[in-house]
C-alpha cells in the first residue's frame, strides 16, 4: 500500500502507526457477513459500544462503507464511483466502465480491485474494528486473532426490518432485499475471484432467534472462546 494512503488512515485514526497494535500481532478482528434485513450495521456499533466498556487496547471502530471512502481518496475517485464499480462485476465491459467514471479518472478493474483488499487488510492488521460485508472474512482470511460471523434470518423476518427501517412496502422491499443482495454477491466475486464456493464462518446465527443484546452476547463469548483478544493484553471477562 502507498505511503499516501497508510498516512491518511494514520492521520484519520489518529495514530502514529495504523499498523501497530503494540506487539505487531495483526488483529483482533470481527468481522460480519449478513442476509440482507438483519441489520448487520446498527448491531457492530452496539458491540463496539461493548467492547470498548470492557478497555481491551484502543476503542473498537466499525467499518463498511468507510472502506469505499479510503479507497477513493487513494484512487482519487469518489466513494460513489468506487461504489459502482463493483455493481459491473458481473457484466461490465470496458466501455461500461468508462461510462460509469468518465474517461479522465478510469482506473483499471485490477487497480480498484487491488486498493480495495489493501485498504481491508490494512485495517484488519491494524485490529480493534469489527468490520461489516465488504468480503472482510475472505481478505483477512490470514489473521489468526479473527472472529468471523454470519447473519442470517428467515425471508418474513428481513422483509419487515427492511420495511420498517427504510420505509417500505413489502414489494419495495422485496425489490430492495434482492437488488442489495445481488450487488454484495457482485462485490465478493471481485473483490475475491479465486474465494472457495462454500465460504467459511466461525459461527453463524440466526438474528430472529436472539434480541440484539443476546446476539452480541454471543459473538463476544465465540471470540473469547477463539482466545482472539489474548495476545493484546489483560484478559477479558466476558461472563
Amino acid at each position: 500500500m502507498s505511503n499516501a494512503l497508510l498516512e491518511y488512515l494514520n492521520n484519520r485514526l489518529g495514530k502514529k502507526d495504523v499498523s501497530d497494535t503494540g506487539n505487531n500481532i495483526p488483529g483482533p478482528l470481527i468481522t460480519i457477513s449478513r442476509e440482507v434485513g438483519c441489520s448487520g450495521v446498527k448491531l457492530a456499533h452496539k458491540m463496539a459500544a461493548s467492547l470498548n466498556q470492557k478497555r481491551l487496547g484502543p476503542n473498537w471502530k466499525v467499518l463498511s462503507k468507510e472502506v469505499f471512502f479510503h479507497s477513493a481518496k487513494e484512487l482519487d475517485m469518489e466513494p460513489e464511483k468506487v461504489r459502482r464499480f463493483f455493481k459491473y462485476s458481473d457484466n461490465y465491459t470496458f466501455n461500461d466502465i468508462l461510462n460509469a467514471f468518465g474517461n479522465k479518472k478510469f482506473k483499471s478493474e485490477r487497480k480498484v480491485i487491488k486498493t480495495v483488499n489493501e485498504v481491508i487488510h490494512t485495517f484488519a492488521e491494524e485490529g480493534f474494528c469489527i468490520i461489516v460485508g465488504r468480503a472482510a472474512h475472505i481478505i483477512a482470511r490470514d489473521i489468526k486473532n479473527a472472529l468471523h460471523v454470519r447473519l442470517i434470518a428467515p425471508c418474513e423476518y428481513r422483509i419487515k426490518t427492511i420495511m420498517h427501517n427504510n420505509h417500505l412496502n413489502r414489494e419495495e422491499a422485496i425489490e430492495f432485499i434482492n437488488r442489495v443482495e445481488k450487488e454484495r454477491k457482485a462485490f465478493r466475486k471481485a473483490i475475491r475471484k479465486e474465494a472457495p464456493e462454500n465460504e467459511i464462518f466461525d459461527i453463524c446465527l440466526n438474528r430472529a432467534s436472539f434480541q440484539d443484546e443476546e446476539t452480541i452476547y454471543l459473538i463476544e463469548q465465540a471470540a473469547e472462546k477463539k482466545n482472539i483478544f489474548k495476545d493484546y493484553g489483560r484478559h477479558i471477562d466476558f461472563y
